[in-house]
C-alpha cells in the first residue's frame, strides 16, 4: 500500500515516455526524417540513436555492452524500489523515485527493441545550437534522482 505512488508515478513516467517516443519517432516519421524544427531554436526534433549511457558515454554496438547497461539500469531501479519500501517516506521522495524507476524502465525497454535509446528532444538556444538529444525518460531520471537528493531525510529534520 506505500509504494501505491512509486507504481503510479514510474507507470505514468514510462507511458509518457513510450508514448512520446512513438508519436514523434514513428508517427511523425522522425526516424527518416532526422529533424523537425518545433520552435527553433528552442525545440527540435533531433533524431539519435544512444547505445550508451548519456552523452554517448560507454557507447558500444556490441550486445555486452548493451545488457550491461540493461543489468545496471535494472539493478538501480531495483535497490532504489527496495530502499523506498524500506522506510516510510514524504510524497515528495515516493514520486522521485517513481520517476527514476519509469525513466529506466522507459530506456530499459528502447534497448530491448531498438539496441539503443531513442532520443528526439533538442534543447538550444539563440547562438549556441546543442547537439545532444534527450528524451522523457532522460528528464524523469534526472528530475527523480535530484528530488531523492532534495527531499530525502528532510522528513526526519525537527
Amino acid at each position: 500500500m506505500a509504494m501505491r505512488m512509486v507504481t503510479k508515478t514510474a507507470l505514468a513516467v514510462f507511458a509518457l515516455d513510450q508514448a512520446t517516443k512513438y508519436v514523434v519517432v514513428h508517427g511523425l516519421d522522425l526516424w527518416s526524417r532526422q529533424r523537425i524544427d518545433v520552435l527553433p531554436p528552442w525545440l527540435s526534433f533531433r533524431m539519435a540513436w544512444n547505445q550508451g549511457i548519456n552523452f554517448g558515454l560507454m557507447s558500444s554496438d556490441g550486445p555486452l555492452v548493451r545488457y550491461a547497461l540493461i543489468a545496471m539500469a535494472i539493478a538501480i531501479a531495483i535497490w532504489v524500489w527496495r530502499w523506498v519500501a524500506r522506510e516510510p517516506h514524504s510524497v515528495a521522495v515516493k514520486v522521485s523515485a517513481g520517476a527514476l524507476i519509469g525513466g529506466a524502465m522507459g530506456n530499459i525497454l528502447d534497448r530491448l527493441l531498438y539496441g539503443a535509446v531513442a532520443d528526439f528532444l533538442n534543447m538550444s538556444v539563440p547562438g549556441y545550437e546543442n547537439p545532444y538529444s534527450f528524451n522523457v525518460a532522460d528528464v524523469a531520471i534526472f528530475v527523480g534522482a535530484l528530488g531523492l537528493v532534495l527531499f530525502t531525510g528532510r522528513e526526519k529534520t525537527p
